[in-house]
């Protein structure tokens, strides 16, 4: 199952950059190319900002699996993935994707949305596309 979950979002990812598949383009946001300056920023150089706060009080861990809606954006406004767009909510294993997704979503509860910055380190470091930093706002729907 964590094979299965792990490849589907890997394959997701990869189908829509390739613009295989035609999605939903959902706007950049105003931020898109650079964290503003109140946004938190981790050891790691992982960047965030809370957009809408959660209810939830239990923060996922990394073996947890988690359902999100997310869109991922380069940091010229070009988007390449999105759950949202495709309107269905993804389930995956939280150390099974980038490392920067694995930390970010560590941070949040359930029903909050928050905007990524993830430098290229913690994301597919230079080895695939996309390239370079990514900018992703997701939406912590459950933890399982």
């Amino acid at each position: 199952m964590r094979i299965i979950a792990t490849l589907a979002f890997v394959l997701t990812a990869a189908v829509a950059f390739g613009q295989t598949r035609t999605l939903k383009v959902i706007p950049p946001p105003a931020d898109v190319a650079a964290p503003p300056a109140g946004a938190a920023k981790t050891p790691s150089g992982l960047v965030s900002k809370v957009i809408t706060p959660g209810t939830g009080k239990t923060h996922p861990r990394k073996t947890d699996n988690v359902t999100v809606h997310y869109t991922g954006w380069t940091t010229d406004g070009k988007m390449f993935d999105s759950s949202v767009a495709r309107g269905e909510p993804t389930t995956f294993p939280l150390d099974r994707v980038i490392a920067g997704w694995t930390e970010g979503l560590q941070l949040m509860v359930v029903g909050e949305k928050r905007r990524l910055w993830i430098p290229e380190p913690l994301a597919y470091k230079g080895q695939r596309e996309p390239k370079g930093m990514l900018v992703f706002d997701v939406e912590l729907i459950k933890i399982q």
